[in-house]
């Protein structure tokens, strides 16, 4: 077992330009953007979210959307996180994340409160209330659920009892579960920066790897129920 982080950042951006004060009509006018309507793929977690360190564009939730892009899928990626997020700051601004319509969230919290020694259930309960409320808003929404191993120095009944949660609350809101979110990362010092906990960019290559042999069979299981 490695010990772990994780982190979220948002961007929002948003433009507008004055009218033209001339009744006369300007041909150097632009045409209005168009709204980008594609089904948002929303990624809720933290500093592994966010890409701690990176551009956010070599962040694993923008290499899936260019895995997305690649294979002409019109969804489009919504990387929603805070830095340092536990699964009570995820939920307190849970209401905010979800103006928008979501298709798919990714819920990738919990390793913070666990490594603040966090009781399992407050956790548990969180992430519950997360995926509960995400389904009341949008019921046709899809969930997968990122997984996290602990240090074994929390002791096993703490790590068993953390690392179980992931697969009761997949079970009971029918997510989709991936083991570990940083398999095949955690603990090499090629793919971590020098913290030895955040992924370089090529470690965040291969989580966009694991994230999208999960995710993918989310995305097929849309399109079926079409």
């Amino acid at each position: 077992m490695k010990p772990l982080l994780y982190i979220i950042s948002a961007l929002f951006v948003a433009g507008c330009s004055p009218a033209p004060e001339s009744d006369a009509p300007d041909r150097t006018m632009r045409p209005p953007p168009v709204a980008d309507d594609r089904p948002v793929i929303l990624f809720l977690g933290d500093s592994l979210t966010a890409g701690y360190y990176l551009d956010p564009e070599d962040a694993y939730p923008a290499l899936i959307q260019r895995k997305l892009d690649d294979r002409n899928l019109p969804y489009r990626v919504v990387n929603a996180g805070v830095s340092g997020d536990t699964s009570t700051d995820g939920l307190n601004r849970l209401d905010w994340v979800l103006r928008q319509p979501v298709s798919v969230l990714v819920l990738a919290l919990g390793a913070n409160d666990a490594l603040r020694g966090q009781p399992v259930a407050r956790i548990h309960a969180n992430l519950d209330a997360i995926l509960s409320r995400t389904r009341d808003r949008y019921p046709d929404v899809r969930f997968v659920l990122a997984g996290m191993k602990m240090p074994v120095n929390y002791g096993e009944p703490y790590i068993g009892d953390f690392e179980r949660m992931f697969g009761e609350l997949a079970d009971a809101h029918d997510a989709v579960l991936i083991p570990f979110l940083l398999e095949g990362v955690a603990g090499d010092p090629v793919l971590n920066l020098r913290d030895g906990i955040h992924p370089t960019e090529e470690g965040h290559e291969i989580m966009a790897g694991t994230v999208w042999r999960y995710l993918e069979r989310v995305l097929e299981g849309v399109a079926s129920a079409r």
